[in-house]
C-alpha cells in the first residue's frame, strides 16, 4: 500500500511539474465513423492516457443516402470532452484553446431557431448526383474550377443545394442558414460560430482568391448571402461557452475555441506536410494525396485546391474509397478482415489474381468526378478466393492513388527534387502490405507516420501557431518510421495492372 501511495504521489508531482511548464490544446477530431478528444502539448505530443473515443454509425440507404443525426454527433463529442477533462485532472487548468477538425463537405440546414431541418449530409451521400448534370449544363464548370478550386460534384454544396431545392422545396425555402458540421457544433456549445476559410473552401462555393462566397452560385442556386455562415481565418476564435456547458466544463469557459478546419488540411499540418517538399498520403475511411502550395495555384482538371488558411493552399485529389472498401468486403461479402488475413494477402505475388477492380463504392471524386460511378470487378472465375479478392482490392486502391500522384507531379513539375511521401490514416498505418503496394505502385519511398493522430495533432499545432506559442507549424519536427522502399520489378507488374484498370475505367466511364 505504501508503495502504491508513493507512486501515486510521485505521479501527481510529475503531473504538477509538467502542468507548470506546458500549454495544452484540447483537440476534437470528428471523422465519419468515430469522434475523439485528445490533449496535446505545446510540442505537438499527445498526452498519454488522456484520450476519449466513441464510434457511431451513419444512416445509409439504397438510394445513396449517407447521413448522420447532427445532435447525436454533438452529444457524442460532449461525452468525449467530459471523459478527457476527467482524465486530464490538473492538466485541464492549463488548456489554452480548443481546436476542431471535421470531415469536409458536410451540409446541414437549420431553421431560424438554429434547429436542424435535415440530417447532416456527408461527402459520401451520392443522392445529389442527379443534380450534377443539370448544373453542368447551366454553368461553366471550368470557370468555377479555376475560381473556387472544385468541380461540380455530388460531394460539394452546389449539387447538394440544387438536389434539396428540387426534392424538398418547402424545406429549402424555410431554411434560415446552411452550415458545415463544425459551425453547428460551435453554435451548440458557444452560441455562435465562424466558418474557417479551410472549411469554406471544401464546400465548392468559396472564391479562393477573394475569400468570399460565390455570388454567381448563390444566384443560380437560390441562396441568399445571409444564409451562408460568417467567414474567418484560423485565428478568429470564439470565447465563452453557453451557460449549460460553462457549468459542465469550467476549464474551457475562458479559452478560445478556434474555427473548425477540414480533416485533410489538419492531417497535412500534423504529419509534417506543411511545405511543398513533403506530400501527405492518407488512407483512412477514404483516401487522399495533398501538398501545401501557394493559394494562387490553379488546379488541373483532376485535382482540387482548398485552403489550409489564408496564406496556405492545399492542392490534391481525394478518392471516395479507402478503408471503407475493406469494411464493405468484410460486412457484405463476408471476407475476412484485412488485419486477420494480412499474412495470407502479403504472401501473394503482385497482381497474380487475374482481377481488375474499380473500387468506386461511393462514386468517384478525383480524377474523373463521376458522382454516380459504381464499384466494378472483372475477371472473377471459379478459382477466385476471398484472399485474392482482398489483395486485388488493395492494389486497385493504389492504382487510383497513382492517378492523383501523376497529376500532382505534372502540376508541380518545376520541383527540382522528388517529394517526400508521408503516409498516414488508420487503414494505411495498420497494413504493411498496403504500404508496400503503395510504394511499389508509385515507385517512390513511403515514410509511414509514427504518430497515429495526424489530424488531431495538426489542428492542435495550428491552434498553437495562432496563439503564438509556436512560430510556424512547418518547423515542428515529426517522427517517421523507416521508409518503405519500392521494388522495381513489382512496380513494372503494377504498372501493367494499372493500365488494365485504366482501360476498364475508360470503357465504362469515358475519358
Amino acid at each position: 500500500m505504501k508503495e502504491t501511495m508513493s507512486t501515486h504521489a510521485q505521479q501527481q508531482s510529475q503531473d504538477q511539474s509538467q502542468s507548470d511548464t506546458q500549454s495544452y490544446i484540447l483537440a476534437l477530431d470528428i471523422g465519419t465513423s468515430s469522434v475523439r478528444a485528445l490533449l496535446i502539448d505545446s510540442s505537438g505530443t499527445v498526452v498519454p492516457n488522456v484520450l476519449a473515443q466513441h464510434t457511431y454509425a451513419l444512416t445509409i440507404s439504397n438510394e445513396g443516402e449517407v447521413s448522420v443525426n447532427a445532435d447525436m454527433l454533438v452529444d457524442l463529442i460532449a461525452q468525449c470532452i467530459d471523459e478527457v477533462l476527467t482524465a486530464a485532472g490538473p492538466l485541464a487548468a492549463h488548456i489554452k484553446g480548443v481546436a476542431t477538425d471535421t470531415f469536409w463537405h458536410s451540409l446541414l440546414g437549420v431553421d431560424a431557431s438554429g434547429l436542424p431541418l435535415i440530417p447532416l449530409l456527408t461527402w459520401e451521400d451520392t443522392r445529389p448526383a442527379s443534380a450534377v448534370a443539370e448544373l453542368r449544363s447551366q454553368l461553366d464548370e471550368d470557370a468555377i474550377h479555376q475560381r473556387n478550386g472544385t468541380r461540380i460534384h455530388a460531394s460539394y454544396w452546389p449539387a447538394k443545394l440544387r438536389w434539396l431545392s428540387t426534392e424538398q422545396p418547402e424545406l429549402f425555402k424555410h431554411t434560415a442558414q446552411w452550415l458545415s458540421f463544425g459551425e453547428y457544433l460551435h453554435r451548440r456549445f458557444l452560441g455562435r460560430s465562424v466558418c474557417s476559410l479551410s472549411m469554406a473552401s471544401g464546400t465548392g462555393m468559396l472564391v479562393i482568391q477573394e475569400h468570399t462566397w460565390d455570388s454567381q452560385l448563390q444566384e443560380v442556386l437560390g441562396v441568399r448571402g445571409e444564409q451562408l455562415p460568417q467567414l474567418g481565418d484560423l485565428h478568429d476564435s470564439i470565447t465563452g461557452l453557453k451557460l449549460e456547458f460553462a457549468s459542465r466544463w469550467p476549464a474551457l469557459q475562458d479559452v478560445p475555441w478556434f474555427p473548425a478546419i477540414g480533416d485533410g488540411a489538419a492531417a497535412n499540418a500534423g504529419s509534417g506536410c506543411a511545405t511543398e517538399e513533403n506530400w501527405a498520403i492518407t488512407i483512412g475511411t477514404s483516401s487522399a494525396m495533398r501538398v501545401v502550395v501557394s493559394p494562387d495555384v490553379v488546379p488541373s482538371t483532376g485535382l482540387w485546391l482548398y485552403l489550409l488558411d489564408k496564406k496556405r493552399g492545399l492542392l490534391g485529389g481525394a478518392l471516395s474509397e479507402g478503408g471503407n472498401v475493406f469494411a464493405w468486403l468484410e460486412s457484405t461479402l463476408k471476407l475476412p478482415s484485412l488485419a486477420e488475413a494480412e499474412p495470407l494477402v502479403a504472401a501473394l505475388p503482385p497482381a497474380s489474381h487475374g482481377l481488375t477492380i474499380l473500387p468506386l463504392l461511393a462514386g468517384e471524386r478525383s480524377p474523373g468526378w463521376h458522382s454516380d460511378a459504381c464499384m466494378t470487378i472483372t475477371g472473377i472465375n471459379s478459382h477466385t478466393s476471398p484472399i485474392l479478392l482482398l489483395r486485388a482490392s488493395l492494389e486497385s486502391l493504389a492504382y487510383q492513388l497513382a492517378e492523383v500522384y501523376d497529376q500532382l507531379n505534372t502540376a508541380l513539375e518545376q520541383q527540382e527534387i522528388a517529394p517526400t511521401l508521408i503516409g498516414s490514416g488508420g487503414a494505411m498505418l495498420s497494413s504493411r502490405t498496403l504500404q508496400n503496394i503503395v510504394a511499389d505502385t508509385l515507385n517512390a519511398p513511403l515514410y509511414p507516420l509514427l504518430v497515429r493522430e495526424a489530424s488531431a495533432r495538426g489542428v492542435a499545432l495550428l491552434a498553437l501557431e495562432a496563439l503564438g506559442i509556436i512560430h510556424d507549424i512547418a518547423h515542428v519536427p515529426v517522427e517517421l518510421e523507416a521508409p518503405v522502399l519500392p521494388d522495381e520489378a513489382d512496380h513494372a507488374i503494377y504498372e501493367a495492372a494499372a493500365n488494365r484498370q485504366r482501360n476498364l475505367y475508360h470503357t465504362l466511364l469515358g475519358e
